[in-house]
């Protein structure tokens, strides 16, 4: 099962709406997925070369303050924590490496969600409407969005193997599907630096991706690529920092719709979670083709 949504804004209109449009989109999606529930935003992009981490703690209760102070310590600088319940937003000038390093260390009961200039990764289990609520999310601003509602067939119930995952910089992706080499493809990847932290498919399928970013390929050819590298039936929904990209399967048993206006670009497991769209009546819309990469960029 699985529900997929995406929003790719194309006007100022949609973007200072798009946390409350994706998250109607979401919660239309309840039914396919009851285990947990995750959005992708890209948005507030961080100022220079900075770069947001967005955490994740095993436990409802942590201090985040004394984290924060701890930051500014070790990375001197204009660092900010944002918590936001079991969630914090950390805007550094520290290598997203070195930071990393020093929190798999020093904090080990936290998850990297994502890195990068843009994205923001919460994800827990539970209903769309339950974690959006708590972290917020229909009043956020952004470009573009990804949300994903699951049902557990390949791995635990936790809040860590839910979607989105993120491998890369401003990467992530959304998966309804399964994939049936993610076992010999996790061991290739992690000999060439790709690093995991589930044993969920979807999370390989992500770190594929952001291999073939760094040998050079656009998101556009990876996908191509993908194609033949991965076996197995998936939709996948990918979002970087200025883009989002929509590809199935050769076979494409896994459902998938979607439109565009003027204003935006979206696609969903079912219409009805493109329908709740602000002008979807006129939208062109459509099934995605098998084996067809769609890309949007701003």
């Amino acid at each position: 099962m699985c529900g997929i949504v995406g929003l790719f804004s194309k006007s100022p209109a949609i973007e200072n709406h798009l946390g409350e449009l994706v998250s109607r989109m979401l919660i239309e999606m309840s039914e396919r997925g009851p285990d947990s529930t995750g959005i992708a935003v890209y948005r507030d992009q961080a100022p220079g070369t900075m770069t947001k981490v967005t955490l994740l703690s095993r436990a409802l209760e942590f201090d985040w303050e004394t984290m924060a102070g701890e930051i500014n310590r070790v990375f001197p600088g204009h660092n900010r924590v944002v918590p936001m319940e079991n969630h914090a937003v950390v805007t550094t000038a520290a290598r997203p490496a070195r930071l990393r390093e020093w929190i798999a260390r020093e904090y080990p009961e936290l998850h990297v969600n994502s890195t990068g200039a843009a994205i923001e990764i919460y994800k827990e289990k539970g209903l769309p409407s339950d974690v959006i609520k708590r972290f917020g999310v229909a009043q956020m601003q952004g470009t573009h969005a990804l949300g994903h509602t699951r049902m557990a067939t390949e791995s635990a119930v936790t809040t860590e193997h839910s979607h989105p995952f993120s491998t890369g910089e401003d990467l992530c992706l959304v998966h309804n599907g399964s994939l049936s080499n993610h076992n010999r493809l996790r061991g290739f990847l992690k000999r060439r630096g790709i690093e995991f932290n589930t044993d969920n498919d979807s999370e390989v399928a992500a770190g594929y991706l952001t291999w073939r970013l760094r040998e050079g390929m656009s998101l556009d050819e990876a996908l191509q690529a993908a194609l033949h590298d991965l076996d197995g039936f998936f939709t996948f929904a990918i979002g970087t920092g200025n883009g989002f990209a929509v590809l199935r399967d050769p076979i494409a048993c896994k459902p998938a719709v979607m439109a565009e206006t003027a204003d935006w670009v979206a696609m969903a497991s079912e219409y009805r979670a493109i329908a709740v769209l602000p002008g979807a009546d006129r939208a062109e819309r459509w099934e995605p083709e098998p084996a067809k990469v769609y890309s949007w960029s701003h």
